[in-house]
This record gives C-alpha cells, structure tokens and sequence, in this order.
C-alpha cells in the first residue's frame, strides 16, 4: 500500500509486464491501422477512379461499377479468415500477422501502378479486380488474427478497453484514408485526381506497410507451444464442435458489418449521390464523423468491462433496429453540413457498442486452438456476405428507384443481431478467455429452453 493512501501499488514485475502488453498492442495495432488504410483508399478515392477504369455510364452506373470489384475484394476475406486462421493457430499469431500485412503492401502497389481503361483496354478493370483479391485474402486473414491477438494480449479485466483499439486503428485506417483525401482536393483540381492523383494513397499506403512489417517483428506470441502443436489446431473438425458459437458470431456480425459500412464507407456516396452534396463536402462531413467514432471507442470497450459484452451487444442491436429507417432518411432529405454530420453520429454512436468490443466478443466464444480461425471465418464469411456488398446493394437499389427497401433490409439484418445477442452466452461466466468455458453447454442449454 502506498504511503496510507490505500492505493495498491504494482508490483515491479507486474508493472513491466502491463508496459509489455501495452506496447505489443501499440505494435499489432499500428499494422492493423496501414491495412485497412490500404483497404479503405479504394472506397473513398472511387469517386475518381471510377471513370478511369469504367468509363461508360453515369455516376451512379460508374460508382455501381466500383462498388462491384469493392464487394468481390471482400468475397476474398472468407479465404482469408481460413487461411489465415490455420496459420495462426498451427504457426502462431505472429507469423500470420506479418504475412497478412506484407499481402497488403503488394496489392497496394499494384493499384498504384495499374494501367487505365484508356491504356489497356479492358485489361485494366481485370487487374484492378485481381489487386483488390489480394487486399481482400489479406484483410481477411489480419481481423481474425489481429483481434485474437489483442484479445490473448489484453489485461484480464480490461480486455474490452484494450481491444477496443482494434476498431480504433480500423477507423483510423478510413480516417487516413479520408484524410489524405482531403488533402490532395486541397491542391489538385479534380482533373488531376482523376488523371493521376488517386495513384498517391496507394503508394503511401504500401510504404506504410513495409514499416509495419518491421513493428510487427518484434511481437511476443500468445499461443503456447502445446496449443499450436496439437493436431486439431486450425482444423475444421476441431471448429464445428463450436458451430452453435460460430453461428451466434455470424448472426451479430452480419448486422455490425452491414451497419457499419452504411454509416461510414458508404456514406460520402449517399451524400454526394441523395443529400446532393458536393464531394469536397462529403469527404470533410465523413471524415469529421469518423474522427469523433474513433475517439469514443475505447470508452465503449471500458463500457463493456463494467456491464458485460453481452449488454452492449444487444444495446447495439436492439436501437440499431430502432434507427436505421428515420436516420437514413432524415440524411438523405437535409443539405445542411452539421444536421448530416449530427445524425450519422447518432448512428455511429450506436454502431459502437458493437465495434467497441467487436473483437474481443467474438475471441471470448472460441477456445485457444481454433481461437484465429473460428474469429476470423465467422467474421469473414458475415462481412463478406453482408458488409462488402453494402455499397452495390444500396446503389442498386437507388438505380432501379427503391432506395428505401435498402434501409429496411439493414433494419432486418440489425433485428437478427438482437436475437444472436439474445442467444449469446455470457462470456464473464461461459467465455474462454475469462469464465469457464463453457460456452456450447451454454448455447445448447439456451437452445433446449427455446425448443421447448
């Protein structure tokens, strides 16, 4: 005890390790933070490109387009959350993660360097196409590992603070992008943007990996040798015993991956496209929006240590379902900068009880030998089913004049959430990493109750 404060000081050893798990969490996140600003340079600079590599139709016709390869970038991330998942349950989190982000840095620089429509022909769209594969294999295979990772990593206690930085460096990676975005509208014209000037963040972002590449070095791994050693690590046999957990984890990430890519990625285009608001203003209304999402993360991951996962997932969900609708339509029908900026934060603010603890609630469910695997699939699949084809869904439906039916079908998609949250078990009781993993007894004890 301290001087008669009554405050417990740390041990020197316990501090040291506190200041050990910190700093691998700093370096895990900062690799995080260059892939999904390497991912997320596609979404925010197709305004530009699109006309460059599909260059027949209209704004919406050429946007859709995009859209399309974006969607197919993340039929990838399946692949990936099984790929990568094996390797860092039979080889550790470490080696995954650098594999993972050195992927990345190779489709970035292949985006960077790719011909146009006017040079190649169709050949160029056929590229862009196989560069947006490689980012999706590999964004598929660093959310399962990197969550896992920051999960096993994290202070027992404050797991959902700590994780919560995962979400963190993964909007962080949008805000760059959107950030350099602005920036380069700041001193080029949109001419040049569109002759040249979108080539810039892909170039940045595949330098940007190469650093974390080297961050990533020095990672401590969390897997025991016994755990990755053992013949059922990263097997599918050794995952289906834990199916009941994986299809709650695909139930409220279809919902969270939808709902968030609607408020952010999607959101420049459906402000520009319905709100008929300028572009420059667009990228500066979401870029303010996702600075002020990124911020309140942590303390919704602190939130979830004080009242449990499970309360801020269905909190998530249940107003998730409530506010799409009004929210989206009252975006649509105002041009004013801060009203727009206002209600996507309404939305945001909400989507953050999911994203705050995104990790962390999925890693909580799975024992440690197909911990990577099981996270990083269930996530893949949802995301890639629901969240990467967000954009086209939503443009699509603008096009053929039902842009409402979109906001409903997120609506659904939200209500299944709240009832995968309802089935959750909680995990300060039945999860792997903090209760007595137990978590299929408890799922088939819910199930039995609700059959009957």
């Amino acid at each position: 005890m301290s001087s008669g404060m009554g405050v417990a000081t740390p041990r020197p050893d316990e501090a040291a390790d506190n200041r050990r798990r910190i700093k691998a969490i700093v370096a895990s996140s900062s690799g995080n933070l260059v892939e999904w600003f390497d991912f997320y340079c596609y979404a925010f600079f197709a305004l530009y490109f699109a006309p460059v590599f599909f260059p027949e139709g209209d704004d919406t016709s050429q946007l859709l387009k995009s859209a399309a390869v974006f969607a197919v970038g993340f039929f990838m991330r399946p692949i990936g959350g099984w790929l990568f998942g094996r390797l860092a349950d039979r080889l550790g989190r470490k080696t995954s993660m650098m594999i993972s982000v050195l992927m990345m840095c190779a489709g970035s620089l292949m985006i960077a360097v790719l011909p146009t429509y006017a040079t190649a022909g169709h050949l160029a769209p056929a590229l862009l196409l196989l560069a947006r594969m490689i980012q999706g294999l590999s964004v598929g295979g660093e959310y399962g590992t990197s969550a896992t990772y920051m999960s096993e990593i994290a202070i027992k206690g404050r797991r959902g603070f700590f994780a919560s930085f995962q979400y963190v460096t993964l909007i962080g990676g949008q805000l760059l992008a959107s950030l350099v975005l602005i920036i380069l509208q700041s001193f080029l014209t949109a001419q040049q943007l569109t002759a040249w000037g979108w080539r810039i963040p892909f170039v940045l972002g595949a330098v940007a990996a190469v650093v974390a590449l080297y961050l990533r070095s020095s990672l401590t791994e969390t897997a025991s040798k016994a755990d990755l050693q053992s013949k059922e690590s990263g097997t599918f046999s050794a995952l289906f015993k834990h199916w009941r957990a994986f299809c709650v984890v695909l139930a409220y990430t279809a919902g969270g991956s939808l709902s968030f890519y609607t408020f952010t990625t999607y959101m420049p285009k459906y402000l520009f496209n319905t709100a008929k608001i300028d572009k420059v203003t667009a990228s500066q209304i979401s870029t303010a929006a996702l600075l002020v999402y990124m911020l309140i993360q942590p303390f919704f991951g602190w939130l979830s240590d004080k009242i449990g996962r499970k309360a801020n997932m269905l909190l998530y969900s249940g107003l998730g379902t409530l506010m799409v609708v009004p929210l989206m339509t009252a975006i649509g029908g105002t041009t004013n900068p801060i009203a727009s900026f206002a209600l996507i934060m309404i939305g945001l603010t909400v989507i953050s009880f999911y994203t705050g603890i995104s990790g962390i609630v999925k890693a909580e469910l799975f024992p440690t030998q197909v911990r990577a695997l099981g996270v990083g699939l269930s996530y893949a699949v949802a995301n890639s089913l629901f969240g990467g084809t967000a954009e086209m869904v939503a443009l699509y439906l603008k096009q053929v004049g039902s842009e409402s039916t979109f906001f409903w079908y997120v609506t659904i998609m939200l209500a299944i959430a709240f009832v995968g949250s309802l089935i959750m078990p909680n995990p300060k009781r039945h999860g792997y990493l903090d209760g007595d993993g137990t978590v299929e007894e408890a799922l088939g004890a819910k199930g039995r109750v609700v059959h009957a």
